[in-house]
């Protein structure tokens, strides 16, 4: 695994820390980002995403979905059965462990919701972008015509 020293991007510019940090998170994180559950993440329109991830075994109890710092947080815990104290398994390929998913989100993204069917877990987001922020057309006014015939001359005494 490469190290990157970002210490001379912190002093070479202004305001982008944001970025320096989301930077090293994700390096940090890369070696260590499991593949469970599996996850789709989608453009579903211009400024809208949906993340699907495969949740199989888990109730919509037994899920959380929150934004917590411009990261979306989804984790699950499964609560133990009673009936399942009983149960012999001969071969469990279904997963039902405890986990926690991060997604990064990036300014002016918003969950719009969620939802929970068919095993899937379907987060949607949007981009709002505010007003201040979408490009406009900036009109360019014409030169104000003025009369040729009429000079503009001083009085001389």
């Amino acid at each position: 695994m490469r190290n990157f020293d970002l210490t001379p991007l912190y002093r070479a510019t202004v305001g982008f820390d944001q970025i320096a940090d989301m930077m090293d998170r994700v390096m940090a994180n890369d070696m260590s980002q499991t593949t469970y559950p599996p996850y789709n993440i989608e453009k579903t329109a211009e400024d809208a995403y949906r993340i699907s991830i495969a949740v199989a075994g888990f109730s919509e109890d037994d899920l959380s979905v929150e934004v917590k710092d411009h990261a979306l947080v989804v984790s699950a815990r499964k609560v133990e059965e009673e009936n399942e104290e009983g149960r012999t398994f001969l071969h469990r390929g279904i997963a039902t462990r405890a986990f926690e998913r991060r997604f990064q989100l990036a300014d002016h993204v918003r969950v719009k919701g969620a939802s929970h069917a068919d095993g899937m877990l379907h987060i949607d987001l949007e981009r709002e972008v505010p007003e201040a922020l979408k490009p406009r057309r900036i009109e360019i006014a014409s030169k104000p015509e003025t009369d040729k015939d009429v000079v503009d001359a001083k009085a001389v005494n």
